[in-house]
């Protein structure tokens, strides 16, 4: 397994005895029976196991030589299943030997000494990470590391890197310091769960006149099943995602639940032949070590594999528990007495303290000083004894110690308690003031990116002696962590086998575009929209993450396993491909690193080449970006002054690309080649850019930011219409390649503070219509709508500002609309009405009320501003209350009910939008008039998410709704029946101020296809 790997909570020699009294010497005579247990208090005597003392030694020596990276040991990691094993065993003894004394089991007891045991070393640790972080990483890593601390001090972090490990989006960032203390948390959840259930399995076994087995058996009764069951799952989970079943709780309980069988079971009744007991305990070790030396990254783990150490160590827990009549069965030539030795038992006592420092050393050590050989770590592994034992002496033995901490339960669990939220209060000031210094958070708004370059040598266009402003990176490197491609859930998952119909854009044009490949494919996403939204065509998206084109045999690091799903993956969409209709274009991509055999690579391609050039659709190959290699944002975020620090190795970022060499050289005809790696990479230096001309290029180790891709879009559509796989768009006003006309197009260009162009627009003012046959405009809002230009302005940049003001308590804002109102489908065609919108950006109580929107009536309305809702209303956008989400709506029929059920109307209800309020989103509406297929269909960036037919409602209200002129209406209402529907409605706590801001309107029309 990829994970780095650390034991579970270790015990020093009491939790080997009861849970009170003094503490029993190895030579300790066994108690005499109790009354209700006919072999004692205990089934194998509470005495000090020194043994097991030291084979905690060889499973804390087996994970540090494993994370040390010392040769020949890369399966120490099963160390940590030594550890589990051992902790079963003894805290199910301790639990069941305190039921068969006492008849009960004191949880608030036993909770109070893990806590002071545990917790206050761990918190050290804690406390030092978050300080060692804030000195040694860089600001981006550190937030991470901030939040890694809060997860391991509330006791799951395994659950936090179960999240990370099997996320293919969250790849490429760097290992944390903390990532060991997922074993301490599979064993506190564990117990938290496993000691309340033998308290009360207890209460009812202890009535029982024979009282210890009656516990003994009722015990057994629940972990047998427990540990079956967990074994189970863990195999499943090896099979299906092998970071869930390394890192979860519930696939790592058998563990537990074996070392608990060998507590439970009557070993200590069976007297055994000395020779059996030395050779189960010899024969343990020995396959421990044989894991250490034979396993490594690549054993499916846990699973199968993981039988060998776990049942390794149960053999040599048994061989020394004493039989009937023995006093102890460490004999002169047992294993027992080779653990027992001096030294292991002193790196035994030492393991959890060591445990919890090596990790961090070592991480902590690399994040400052960059990759270290397996000697240099090996030496900091062991550097790591000398805080690990100082937490040991002054922290651990004085609080367990402590006659004044360990007299009353509640002082223990505060002093848990304490060391919980001390590291949490740490991590809280450091991580808020590195999120203050990193800037924000929020997604990046596109509108306003300088425009890219379609040739020359920079990213940007602009002239050599135009140098550009000074300013910080787009987008920040907080905000690159999630420069994602808009593309929804259509870049499926490893586990995911078919993608979904994922089609943008005109999604019922007969031309399409298709995005094919892996992720280095759906990097791309944003320009292919954009290309095939200018040609009035669909684009289909069929991606998958880390799934090579090539038809190649690879594991999955999130599965862990053999990529069947890719091969799957692949199948199917090839066969999708074959049996759809044809498409205009297809363009691949896909990381070049799958495998280092140039052979092996070309034949993968051409077996997935083969039947796509079957299709006899014109193929293009994106040829790969750079692969840094390093977690690029981070990088920026620690030298936001010095970019250029953060540079990588061209030979290491930029593989040999036999595809594309085949491809130049004109072997596979039907497929063309474009790259923009001359510009990525520009010149012939040794290293490559993370950032050119202040645009983060990269997201992560390996691909690029959707702001890059933007800027990019203008010279990979300039490569596509050169090389004649895509046609030239149609200017505007012109008609389309698909028929489409443009009837307006307003780009709200003007000086800064001025009005909307009169030719176009006119403003409504007051409460409603002339005649006021709807007061407040029909919908109960509360403005004044205004023609000022403190409601409705332009920016200068392009943008028109629609904003809510308040005086004397007194609401106003403002209306237009066109002054065309003949927006009409043609018979049997198309209207499609377009706006790019940034939803004012205000949320919580401050949003109280507020109702922006863009929408239609029907023309027939002007004639006497009556006739609501027969004459049809199209609602493309609305939102209310600072919500993250939008609505669509279509307004018809009678007032009350009806076909459109009237006053809602034919409502999408809110449909989720997370950054509409952020950033500029395209809403869309297209009234189809298609024989056949009548329609009005609403989009989101593209995607359609509401339909209403017109077989919805008779033939008359259909007509009266869609088949006549309409006009354009932008506003922002405060407000209202819809605002107050949601829950909320404007007061005091409600600002003023944020606009609706809109970037463009369009309308456009395409006749019925003949």
């Amino acid at each position: 397994m990829p994970f780095p790997l650390a034991p579970g909570a270790h015990h020093d020699r009491r939790a080997a005895e009861p849970p009170s009294g003094p503490p029993s010497s190895p030579a300790s005579p066994a108690p005499p029976p109790r009354p209700g247990g006919e072999s004692g208090p205990s089934p194998h005597r509470s005495a000090f196991r020194p043994d097991i003392e030291g084979l905690r030694a060889l499973a804390v020596l087996a994970v540090l030589a494993f994370h040390a990276g010392v040769p020949g040991l890369a399966g120490g990691f099963v160390g940590v299943d030594v550890f589990f094993v051992v902790s079963g065993y003894l805290i199910t003894g301790l639990l069941v030997r305190e039921a068969v004394t006492t008849g009960r089991i004191r949880l608030l007891d036993f909770f109070s000494r893990r806590a002071r045991r545990l917790l206050p070393s761990a918190a050290v640790v804690l406390a030092a990470v978050a300080l060692a972080g804030a000195w040694l990483t860089v600001p981006l890593r550190r937030a991470d590391l901030e939040h890694d601390v809060v997860a391991a001090a509330l006791s799951a972090a395994n659950w936090r890197f179960v999240a990370q490990q099997t996320d293919y989006l969250a790849a490429g960032q760097d290992q944390s310091p903390l990532l060991h203390f997922w074993s301490l948390a599979v064993e506190e959840q564990f117990y938290l769960l496993w000691a309340p259930l033998l308290a009360l399995i207890v209460l009812g076994a202890t009535r029982s006149v024979r009282r210890g087995r009656a516990v003994r058996s009722a015990v057994c009764l629940a972990a047998v099943p427990v540990t079956l069951g967990s074994f189970a799952l863990s195999l499943r989970w090896t099979e299906h995602s092998a970071s869930l079943a390394y890192l979860a709780t519930p696939s790592r309980v058998w563990q537990f639940g074996i070392g608990a069988l060998l507590a439970l079971l009557p070993w200590h009744l069976m007297r055994g032949p000395r020779p059996l007991r030395l050779l189960c305990g010899w024969a343990g070790a020995a396959a421990i070590l044989w894991c250490v030396v034979s396993y490594d990254t690549s054993t499916p783990f846990p699973g199968y594999a993981a039988l060998v150490p776990t049942l390794a160590t149960g053999a040599v827990i048994l061989a020394a528990i004493p039989g009937r009549g023995e006093r102890t069965a460490i004999g002169a030539h047992g294993v027992g007495r080779l653990l027992a030795g001096r030294a292991p038992r002193a790196v035994g006592r030492l393991s959890y303290n060591l445990y919890l420092w090596h990790w961090p050393v070592l991480v902590l050590a690399e994040a400052r000083f960059g990759a270290l050989g397996w000697p240099v770590k090996a030496a900091l592994t062991l550097a790591a004894a000398l805080p690990a034992y100082a937490t040991m002496r002054w922290v651990e033995r004085p609080l367990r110690r402590s006659r004044t901490v360990s007299e009353l339960p509640r002082r223990g669990l505060s002093v848990g308690v304490t060391a919980v939220v001390l590291p949490l209060v740490l991590a809280l000031v450091v991580g808020t003031a590195t999120l203050n210094l990193l800037g924000p958070a929020a997604p990046i708004t596109l509108n306003g990116l300088p425009p890219g370059a379609a040739s020359g040598p920079h990213l940007l266009a602009r002239t050599d002696a135009a140098p550009l402003p000074d300013g910080p990176v787009v987008p920040g490197p907080v905000q690159a962590r999630g420069d994602f491609p808009p593309d929804g859930d259509c870049e499926v998952a490893p586990a995911v086998t078919r993608s979904p119909d994922c089609l943008f854009g005109a999604v019922d044009s007969p031309d399409r575009i298709v995005l094919l490949g892996d992720s280095h494919a759906g990097q791309w996403f944003s320009a292919m929209l954009a290309m095939a939204s200018q040609r009035g065509w669909a684009l289909q998206e069929l991606v998958k993450q880390g799934c090579p084109l090539p038809q190649l045999a690879v594991d999955s690091p999130q599965l862990g396993r053999a990529y069947r799903e890719c091969d799957t993956w692949r199948a199917d969409t090839l066969d999708r491909l074959r049996k759809q209709p044809k498409p205009r274009l297809i363009v691949i991509s896909s990381l070049n690193r799958y495998t280092s055999d140039p052979e092996l690579l070309a034949a993968g391609w051409e077996k997935t080449l083969e039947p796509l050039r079957a299709l006899g659709v014109p193929i293009v190959y994106i040829e790969d970006t750079p692969v840094p290699g390093t977690d690029v944002p981070a990088c920026v975020s620690g030298s936001p002054g010095a970019p250029d620090a953060c540079a990588f190795s061209r030979g290491k970022a930029q593989q040999p690309d036999p595809l594309a060499r085949r491809i130049a050289s004109g072997s596979l005809p039907g497929v063309l080649g474009v790259g923009v790696n001359e510009v990525l990479c520009p010149g012939d230096g040794p290293s490559c850019p993370a950032v050119l001309d202040r645009i983060l290029l990269y997201r992560d180790d390996a691909h690029l930011t959707n702001v890059a891709v933007v800027v990019l879009t203008p010279r990979l559509e300039r490569l596509l219409t050169e090389s004649g796989a895509l046609p030239a768009p149609a200017a505007a006003g012109a008609p389309k390649a698909t028929g489409w006309t443009e009837l307006l197009r307003e780009d709200f260009d003007g000086p800064a503070g001025s009005g909307p162009s009169a030719a176009d627009w006119v403003h409504d003012t007051g409460t409603c219509y002339p005649g006021c046959p709807a007061p407040q405009w029909g919908t109960g809002e509360i403005e004044t709508m205004t023609d000022s230009t403190e409601n409705v302005r332009l920016d200068g940049k392009g943008v028109l500002e629609i904003v809510p003001t308040r005086r004397d308590g007194r609401w106003s804002s403002g209306r237009i609309e066109t002054r065309r109102s003949d927006f009409v489908p043609p018979p049997g065609g198309t209207l499609r009405i377009e706006a790019s919108i940034a939803l004012p950006e205000v949320t919580g109580a401050k949003a109280a009320g507020y109702w922006p929107a863009f929408w239609t009536l029907g023309a027939p309305l002007r004639e006497g501003y009556t006739g609501w809702p027969g004459i049809g209303e199209l609602d493309v956008m609305e939102s209310v209350n600072g919500r993250d989400s939008v609505y669509a709506t279509l307004h018809c029929g009678i007032l009350e009910g009806g076909p459109c059920r009237e006053p809602a109307g034919l409502s999408s209800g809110p449909r989720p939008c997370e950054t509409c309020r952020s950033g500029f989103h395209s809403y869309a509406v297209e009234v189809d008039l298609s024989p056949g297929g009548e329609e009005v269909r609403w989009y989101l960036d593209g995607r359609v998410h509401h339909r209403v037919a017109a077989s919805a409602m008779d033939p008359g209200t259909w007509k009266r709704a869609v088949d006549h002129g309409l006009f354009l209406i932008l506003n922002v209402a405060i407000g209202g029946s819809l605002p107050l529907a949601d829950g909320a409605a404007p007061g005091p706590d409600t600002e003023p101020g944020h606009p609706m801001r809109v970037d463009n309107v369009t309308v456009s029309s395409r006749a019925r296809p003949s």
